[in-house]
Formats: structure tokens, sequence, C-alpha cells
């Protein structure tokens, strides 16, 4: 073996030395390096995970938050609707009591002119008795030639009128 150590030149003794040496590193730096470099990876996993989560909550507010707002929107929506829908009642009960209390008003506006036309054309045709008796009494005395006494003129008056209501 001599040779062949002398050919690689490697002592046992030095091999086994870097061996041990090799092997000392690897456990300090197990324990110095890479446990500590583990933990800040976990952490940092961990913190990545709760972003994550709080994200996804924050997700799910929102879709929760829009959700209501489409609720609300849609209830306001309705409220709205039946709002105008209650003014329109409303309007077209007032419009029908305008019109019942106008057409009254117009009933009673035509019932009282279609009374005063009445009175008025009585009073015409009492005026037009009056004026027609007393011209028929003139003329009855001017063709009879004396001047009637009351019943006998109220009699002949009354006769006249009722002759001429009758052609009339």
């Amino acid at each position: 073996m001599g040779q062949f150590e002398g050919f690689i030149g490697v002592d046992f003794w030095t091999a086994l030395f870097v061996l041990l040496n090799t092997l000392a590193i690897f456990f300090v730096a197990r324990k110095y390096l890479f446990n500590p470099v583990q933990k800040i990876i976990s952490d940092r996993q961990h913190e990545i995970d709760s972003m994550y989560a709080q994200a996804d909550k924050a997700k799910a507010d929102a879709e929760k938050m829009a959700a209501e707002y489409t609720e609300k929107l849609s209830e306001a929506q309705a409220t709205s609707d039946r709002l105008v829908k209650e003014a329109t009642a409303r309007a077209q009960s007032r419009e029908e009591e305008i019109l019942r209390a106008a057409n009254e008003q117009a009933s009673a506006i035509l019932d009282k002119a279609q009374a005063d036309i009445a009175m008025e054309k009585k009073k015409a045709v009492n005026g037009a008795k009056n004026e027609i008796s007393t011209l028929a009494l003139a003329i009855a005395e001017k063709v009879v030639g004396h001047e009637l006494g009351g019943a006998e003129q109220s009699s002949l008056v009354d006769h006249f009128i009722d002759e001429l209501g009758d052609k009339a």
C-alpha cells in the first residue's frame, strides 16, 4: 500500500483528520446555520400563509359587503317603487275627489241656473200677462165702449190669457 499511497499522496491520518473536520463543520453548520435558516424559512412560510388567510378573509368580507349592498339597493328600489305607487294612488284619489267636487259644483250651478231661468220665465210670463191684460182691457173698453168692472174685467182677462196660452 505504500506505493499506492505514494502515488495518490493520501495519508490515512490526513484523510481521517479531513473527514473529522468535515463532520465537525457539518454539525456546527447544522446547529448554527441550517436550523436558524430553516426556522427563518418556516416563519416566513407562516407569515405568507397568514397573509393568504387574511386576503381570503378580506375577499369573503368584500363579497359579503357586496351582497349586503346589493340587497340594500334592491330594498331601496322596492321602497322607492312603493312610494311612487302610493303617491300615484294618492294623486289619482285627489284627482277623483277634485273632479267629483267640480262636478257637484257644476251640477249645483246648473240647478241654480235652471231655477233662476224658471223664475225669470215665470216673472216674464207674469209681466207679459199683466201687459197683455192691460192691453186687452184697453181694447175691450174701446170695443165695448164702456168701462168694465172688477169681476167682469178679471174674468175677461183670464179668459183671454187662457186662450193665448192654448194657442202658444
